[in-house]
């Protein structure tokens, strides 16, 4: 489903997604109050949300969304790229956050990244966070952090190779383990961190202090 209030824009997305053999529009909305009326009809399995619109904003409607059962899975595609947006998205519960100015192709991938239950941001977007923590602007957890503590000594390697940004392939190789036995850790770490996905949990990575910005 694709949520904009600019016609133009969706014709656009519209175009771009119904291009795809294995991608169909199912439904669109020109702002946040409709897209959870015709959410609820259309049932998608992945909406487009643009941020702001007139009534009730993008954000306001993907955190109503992901909080329904069953939820969608939410990209949040904006023109803004302000720390504040990125933030209240992924706690809103958004799985991705793209730029309007990123290419068809990067947004067809991320529609199917999202699509498969993992979690997408763009490589613009995931600096901006990491540079938000080495600023300051995001403090750390503290030691005795619940979270921490029920994470094991493995978890929390996985954990930190997965917060530099690496498939479970790569994380693998760095610890010297198969990529299934990772995709075991990340499923298992998860939930401990009240995550939903990986880039959730990067950003708990770096709130726990288990991952440092490259300065």
């Amino acid at each position: 489903m694709v949520v904009d209030d600019q016609a133009m824009v969706r014709a656009g997305v519209c175009a771009i997604v119904g291009s795809q053999a294995d991608l169909t529009v199912v439904a669109e909305a020109a702002d946040g109050a409709s897209a959870l009326t015709v959410a609820a009809e259309a049932r998608p399995d992945v909406v487009l949300m643009d941020v702001r619109m007139p009534g009730m904003d993008g954000l306001t409607a993907t955190a109503q969304l992901t909080a329904a059962d069953p939820a969608p899975r939410v990209i949040v595609l904006t023109t803004f790229h302000q720390d504040a947006y990125v933030f209240q998205a992924l706690k809103a519960g958004a799985s991705g956050f793209l730029l309007k100015d990123s290419d068809p192709a990067t947004l067809v991938a991320a529609i199917r990244t999202v699509a498969a239950g993992e979690a997408m941001l763009s490589p613009a977007v995931t600096k901006r966070l990491i540079d938000a923590f080495a600023t300051g602007s995001v403090s750390p957890a503290p030691d005795d952090d619940p979270r921490l503590a029920a994470l094991t000594p493995r978890e929390r390697d996985v954990l930190t190779e997965l917060a530099k940004g690496l498939s479970n392939a790569e994380v693998g190789a760095a610890l010297g383990i198969g990529a299934g036995t990772v995709k075991a850790h990340v499923n298992a770490l998860l939930p401990k961190l009240g995550a939903r996905d990986r880039v959730q949990a990067t950003i708990v990575a770096y709130d726990l202090g288990l991952a440092r910005p490259r300065l």
